[in-house]
């Protein structure tokens, strides 16, 4: 009897997901992780995919805005990455090596990517928003002894001190092609590098992949570490909440160098034998982008919030053929969003859940009836389990979302590379802390309530600055916002309401009125928002809103706890507008 290879048993844990499309109680029930002491996504999966039937088939589509595009099949993709592979290893690369990888949608990041997969060489995914001051801290704490990157990003490594070589795509800019004293190799030379390349031992399934500094929303960005089997076999189960299938063609709008980057645009679609379509455009337009989906006969969509409340605001039937498998992550959809797609597409969008340190934990999966504004329930292979973060007791009803560890998730991160205090702390007790606060119905629906560092307490009430930025947010005035806790001498704190306007409305009284109106139409009153200010919302690199920025604010805009007006002393202080205009 033949040993089943690792392709036949991740493919058939695969086609067991599949099979339950639309069945997640059977799924949830009858799934198991496959579990690899070996496994390489690059050489074992990709590989198989690239010999089978499914070969020539589209594994990567790249349009630009000008029209012109780049397409790979399967088998193209793994013949290419094969030969880069062969190249960085001449080069000097060796297996455990960490490579920055900063480019932007193009082929070359996929091909670099899966190569760095056959050389066992971690891979640290970094956005080209970056400037030296990150860039030094992902080559300091990442270890780093390469760096791909494109003529032009190049220069920012100039002032990066390191001892690491430099792959360059393309020229640079201006005069000094070399970039420097530091060694700098020319990507097209890979062009010339044999066509196979493999390792002389497998890759370990415990082995390191990637390492992902998380974006920082309130302290300094951690670095998350996952294996060869936690991130490439782990989204198992975002396929199955995305609801992919061989010949899906999937686009997902997310930036390189962040972790739904990866979910999306390389492990989900791959695992599940679909094409990857991408559209790069400089200045979002609604009406181009549904006519690039209609172009290419896109299946499934995925796309945060942000790109969701602007597609709304165009004709979405001029969308003939709509995707019939739409998700939303990042942050919570608002529920008025949902009920706009659907009435256009007929389609409602699904929420899901994960973190950097994992793959997808909770979600609407398809089929389902979609609770507007809920996460849905737990995907198979994870275990959920409430902790009161005050007793540290399990809670049937509200409490920190926690993942159980018997048995352990593979989607799972081993923990935070270099930082084994972070991890025990995240890993205590038996169970997972994913830092994030929800609550769970009868049903066993999720609703998520915010992160444990942003819920707070006004008038001895608990309250979700998520659930009450989705009322505030309704208002057409307002294009963006962020609830946080004001101090109050009586309270203990109040919600205010920070806010980016809509385009074509002023940061006037009137406009506070009428949003602080709204806020008290479609609000309890224990909820309310009582101050409001127009104001810039500080952002992480990913475009997290930084709540923490804030609430310092606050402490220093009502440093006696809110007993007086706001303090003039504060540099960037506006007008604060309270619940009294309404009096």
């Amino acid at each position: 009897m033949t040993q089943q290879s690792a392709a036949d048993t991740f493919r058939q844990a695969r086609d067991q997901l599949l099979a339950c499309r639309t069945d997640p109680e059977t799924a949830h029930r009858t799934f198991q992780w496959p579990r690899f002491e070996h496994f390489n996504f690059a050489s074992d999966w990709i590989d198989d995919i690239a010999s089978g039937p499914r070969a020539e088939q589209p594994a990567l589509v790249i349009v630009e805005e000008d029209g012109a595009e780049e397409r790979r099949s399967y088998h193209e993709l793994a013949r290419r990455s094969h030969q880069v592979a062969a190249w960085l290893s001449g080069l000097g690369v060796k297996r455990g090596d960490r490579i920055i990888i900063m480019l932007g949608n193009q082929v070359e990041l996929w091909e670099v990517m899966l190569a760095c997969f056959r050389l066992g060489a971690p891979v640290i995914p970094s956005t080209v928003m970056l400037g030296p001051a990150d860039l030094e801290d992902r080559v300091e704490r990442g270890q780093a002894s390469w760096v791909v990157t494109t003529g032009a990003d190049a220069a920012k490594f100039d002032a990066v001190p390191g001892d690491y070589q430099v792959v360059q795509i393309g020229d640079r800019p201006g005069s000094d092609p070399a970039g420097g004293e530091r060694p700098v190799h020319n990507w097209q030379d890979s062009w010339s590098a044999p066509g196979e390349f493999h390792l002389d031992q497998p890759t370990r399934a415990d082995e390191t992949l990637l390492l992902y500094f998380t974006s920082g929303t309130t302290s300094k960005a951690k670095l998350v570490e996952h294996t060869h089997t936690s991130y490439p076999v782990g989204h198992l189960s975002t396929m199955y909440w995305i609801g992919l299938e061989p010949g899906d063609v999937h686009l997902n709008v997310a930036s390189p160098g962040w972790a739904k980057h990866a979910w999306s645009n390389f492990f989900a679609p791959f695992i599940a034998e679909a094409t990857v379509f991408l559209y790069n455009y400089g200045r979002f337009d609604a009406q181009s982008l549904m006519n690039q989906m209609e172009r290419e006969s896109v299946t499934s969509f995925c796309a945060p919030p942000t790109v969701w409340r602007m597609l709304i605001q165009a004709d979405l039937s001029q969308l003939k053929t709509p995707p019939t498998k739409i998700v939303a992550a990042g942050e919570p959809l608002n529920p008025e969003v949902i009920a706009q797609v659907e009435k256009a597409w007929g389609t409602q969008i699904r929420d899901g859940f994960g973190q950097t340190e994992s793959t997808l934990q909770v979600a609407n999966t398809p089929g389902q009836p979609v609770r507007p504004g809920a996460m849905g329930r737990p995907l198979p292979g994870y275990d959920v389990v409430l902790i009161d973060p005050d007793t540290d007791e399990e809670s049937t009803e509200m409490g920190e979302l926690c993942l159980r560890l018997d048995p352990r998730p593979v989607g799972l991160t081993p923990g935070y590379w270099g930082d084994p205090e972070k991890t025990a702390f995240a890993f205590r007790n038996g169970v997972y802390h994913t830092g994030d606060l929800v609550s769970r119905d009868e049903d066993g629906i999720i609703t998520y309530v915010g992160r444990n560092d942003d819920v707070f307490k006004a008038s001895d009430y608990r309250l979700s600055p998520f659930e009450l930025e989705s009322a505030v947010i309704e208002h057409p005035a307002v294009a963006e916002v962020a609830v946080v806790p004001s101090p109050d001498p009586i309270r203990l704190a109040v919600p205010k309401a920070y806010i980016r306007l809509a385009e074509g409305w002023e940061p006037t009284e009137e406009t506070a009125k009428a949003i602080l109106q709204h806020c008290r139409e479609h609000l309890a009153p224990y909820k309310r928002i009582r101050r409001l200010e127009f104001h810039d919302l500080p952002k992480t690199i990913s475009g997290k809103i930084r709540r923490v920025e804030l609430r310092r604010r606050e402490d220093e805009v009502h440093p006696d706890g809110g007993a007086s007006a706001p303090a003039a002393a504060v540099a960037d202080a506006a007008v604060e507008y309270t619940d009294e205009l309404l009096r």
